[in-house]
């Protein structure tokens, strides 16, 4: 019998080839629970705005993979010792870090999964992947819950400047257009080190790490917070919630199954074992969109018409602000809508709501950025810095919205 080669090449348009490494790391990417991200998208909504954006978790998956290696090479380079069990440790947290990302994550995070966040699943995919591989990713789920004791390889993996951050401001850049985002990725692992345990950015890298934060707040109020990305996972999350409330009312949609047993149960955190977790692994964005497209011709006029602002990019106005929204002002426009379209209170909530969004580029309280002095003294970036806006940019910002149909405006 011939013996499958697994250590294959994939080519990728950022960082050119991409070699696995070893063959355990082939088989969890073969591993159906995997290849599933090959069909969930990385920026959600957002090829509403830009048209590129339709690369997938996959793409970036392999991608924090790849420069993950590029970070163990260059420590290794500079005499910190990790282990061989260490470093495989390191490529399956990175590797299997957004494993839990359902379709349009954020959306069904708050509609089809009671308030369950992907990092809780992705512990949980782990977890049933450690079973199947007879424990062998025991030291990556310790080192991916914070468990392990050597702090920087955490920090790899999840902190401000993490493998994860610096691949998707890259990727996610090269694939909207928006080139603003796109940051030397190879620089910074250069710049890195290690000291008392933590990881650290060498002085010189210093202009690196500013335009890396400057680049991710760009990314954040052109892309990802973008009005428009915005509504439309809005009204996504909203198309979710009535599909449930109809389904709970005994109504039978037309959907994938996986779907449809999401929609007649609540599942929270507490019910997910293997047969659930399966049956969240077979759901994707093609099970999302598959089921739009049928809903748009349902008799329920919020259904039809939340889906049909989708599928039509016929989306909802919204209007962004400074200042908190007029309840008078909110409430005149909901009523106004309910004598254009005669529909009930309760229904009218799904068209008229308001929000806000927050943004920060840098957090002084959690975890910091670490500047490795020449005198082998560490700081913080914001103080080690020269820049002023980089104190600016460590301020929340937040914007409030309101969302309404635009016919609000026309009648």
């Amino acid at each position: 019998m011939s013996q499958t080669n697994k250590l294959k090449i994939f080519n990728d348009p950022i960082y050119g080839f991409i070699t696995i490494p070893n063959s355990l790391i082939y088989d969890l990417i073969q591993h159906p629970y995997f290849q599933r991200l090959r069909r969930i998208s990385q920026m959600g909504m957002s090829y509403l705005v830009y048209p590129g954006a339709h690369h997938t978790r996959f793409h970036h998956a392999l991608g924090c993979m790849h420069i993950m290696q590029k970070a163990v090479q260059t420590l290794q380079f500079k005499g910190v010792s990790i282990s061989e069990e260490e470093e495989n440790a390191l490529y399956i947290a990175i590797l299997l870090h957004d494993i839990g990302h359902g379709p349009y994550s954020h959306a069904m995070e708050h509609s089809i999964v009671e308030e369950v966040h992907h990092e809780e699943l992705s512990l949980l995919f782990m977890e049933q992947l450690n079973k199947e591989f007879d424990g062998k990713l025991g030291l990556a789920i310790q080192v991916f819950k914070g468990e392990y004791h050597r702090k920087f390889m955490l920090q790899l993996i999840s902190s401000q400047l993490d493998m994860d951050r610096m691949d998707y401001l890259k990727r996610d850049s090269f694939y909207s257009g928006v080139a603003e985002g796109n940051i030397n990725s190879e620089r910074l692992i250069q710049m890195m080190n290690v000291q008392d345990d933590y990881l650290v950015i060498e002085e010189k890298g210093i202009y690196s790490v500013e335009k890396f934060l400057v680049a991710r707040r760009l990314m954040y109020w052109q892309a990802y917070l973008h009005k428009t990305s915005v509504v439309a996972e809005l009204i996504l999350t909203k198309i979710l919630k009535r599909a449930k409330e109809l389904t709970q009312k005994g109504i039978l949609l037309p959907c994938s199954e996986p779907l449809q047993f999401f929609l007649q149960n609540k599942i929270s955190l507490s019910d997910f074992d293997k047969s659930v977790l399966d049956k969240f692994s077979y759901l994707d964005d093609y099970d999302v969109l598959g089921a739009i497209k049928a809903w748009q011709f349902h008799d329920d006029f919020v259904l039809q018409s939340l889906c049909r602002m989708i599928l039509n990019r016929d989306l909802l106005k919204i209007q962004m602000s400074d200042d908190k929204p007029n309840k008078e002002n909110l409430l005149a426009i909901k009523n106004k809508y309910i004598s254009i379209s005669g529909i009930s209170d309760k229904e009218a909530d799904y068209f008229v709501f308001k929000g806000k969004l927050k943004n920060q580029a840098y957090s002084k309280s959690s975890e910091p950025i670490r500047i490795l002095k020449k005198d082998k003294t560490i700081e913080d970036v914001v103080e080690a810095s020269d820049q002023l806006h980089l104190k600016a940019l460590s301020k929340p910002v937040t914007k409030y919205f309101i969302c309404f149909p635009k016919v609000v405006l026309e009648s």
